[in-house]
């Protein structure tokens, strides 16, 4: 790949970022070390949540966050069709069953009616509704919230694209005022970079502890908490130094020191990141406003100021008479990358062979058009007119 080519998305590490991991790499403890509780104290500030717990990915975030729901074998969760595969994996994970949600043909977005039939065809009763803010663009939280209560769910809100997008009545999304738990992803072609990384979200201070010990194999050190009191306490009923107890079944979910100080360094440039992605945006906008209806920018909602973590546009192929993967491969050779997100995850074949056929003709019509488009901090305005002459050269 040559220095010249664009992908649909790329991290900006600077010098400063840089020092941040070497110094810890010098000076401080590699792994469960301080710079873990900096960093979700710095997110949890960054967010307007009371509570931030970090860890591997944003699939373990979303893991965890189902855990402490209390999702379980028999539980019905509702996602919608269109996001990763992370979204309702986690669902499985947990021993429940994944009702899908139709979106919005022209936004993605699951809406009050499509989460509306979802319930209804899981019986009227759901454990969970798992909203997902798909591209930066957030789902209207106010109809879930109203849907949630009604039926008595939990919300676990997938905030994975949607890390620096601000609610048009304040806040940002993960902050509480909607959900019980929300879901970060700080992989490279997110908001920030960890290289990998997730964090969890939530205003329950009982459930931040538990999803901490969850994220580290249950290894109980507070003496207050053990159960088998022989074996944690000497013959003077002093504590013993090396006992733990493991009282539940858990998983090895941490994130290292050396992530958690490049998540630092890059949470200070969160405000810049996303105001640039905004000005490319506005670029692309102006650009295809002269296009025909072949193409389009996704619908914009009004609920949020966007994260714009993805641009996708919806393009005709039919009316273009191009098939999407010519297009694609015809961008690359002009040095473009684009990408596809998502096809409809109750068309992955273990979904197929679980649930079976359903129709999704919203999300259907919103697979079938987009596609994403080149969108990070470092691009420049030339990058931009280069993508947008490359898309109508091959269109």
């Amino acid at each position: 790949m040559s220095q010249s080519f664009l992908p649909y998305g790329r991290h900006q590490i600077d010098e400063d970022d840089i020092a941040a991991v070497v110094d810890v790499l010098r000076h401080g403890m590699l792994t469960c070390g301080p710079k873990v509780t900096e960093f979700e104290a710095a997110f949890a500030d960054a967010v307007g949540a009371k509570e931030a717990i970090v860890c591997s990915n944003g699939t373990t975030a979303l893991h965890l966050a189902a855990l402490a729901a209390g999702i379980g074998p028999g539980d019905k969760v509702v996602v919608p069709a269109v996001t990763f595969l992370s979204t309702a994996n986690v669902v499985r994970m947990c021993g429940g069953d994944v009702v899908f949600a139709d979106v919005d043909a022209d936004t993605g977005l699951m809406t009050a009616e499509t989460l509306e039939d979802a319930i209804a065809r899981a019986g009227g009763t759901v454990k969970a509704i798992m909203p997902v803010h798909l591209n930066g663009q957030c789902v209207d939280m106010d109809d879930v919230k109203a849907v949630a209560e009604r039926v008595g769910a939990a919300i676990i809100t997938d905030c994975c694209h949607a890390l620096g997008a601000t609610y048009m009545q304040g806040g940002h999304p993960g902050d509480g005022q909607f959900e019980d738990f929300a879901c970060f992803s700080l992989h490279p072609v997110k908001s920030i970079a960890m290289g990998e990384g997730g964090v969890v979200t939530t205003n329950d201070a009982k459930a931040a502890r538990r999803m901490r010990q969850l994220r580290g194999h249950d290894m109980e050190r507070d003496s207050d908490r053990w159960k088998v009191a022989e074996q944690g306490f000497d013959s003077t009923g002093e504590a013993n130094p090396w006992y733990y107890e493991m009282q539940e079944l858990a998983y090895n979910y941490r994130a290292t020191d050396m992530q958690c100080a490049l998540g630092l360094s890059q949470l200070t440039k969160l405000e810049g990141f996303v105001a640039r992605r905004a000005q490319i945006a506005e670029q692309y906008d102006k650009a295809f406003a002269s296009m025909s209806n072949q193409l389009k920018p996704v619908r914009r909602t009004k609920l949020a100021a966007s994260g714009w973590h993805l641009y996708p546009v919806l393009i005709d192929f039919d009316a273009a008479g191009r098939e999407r993967g010519a297009v694609m491969r015809a961008l690359q050779a002009h040095g473009v990358g684009t990408q596809v997100h998502y096809l409809p995850v109750p068309w992955q074949p273990y979904y197929l062979d679980l649930y079976g056929e359903a129709d999704y003709p919203g999300a259907k019509a919103y697979y079938e058009r987009v596609l994403s488009l080149p969108i990070y901090p470092a691009m420049t305005d030339a990058d931009v007119a280069r993508v947008v002459a490359a898309l109508k050269d091959v269109l």
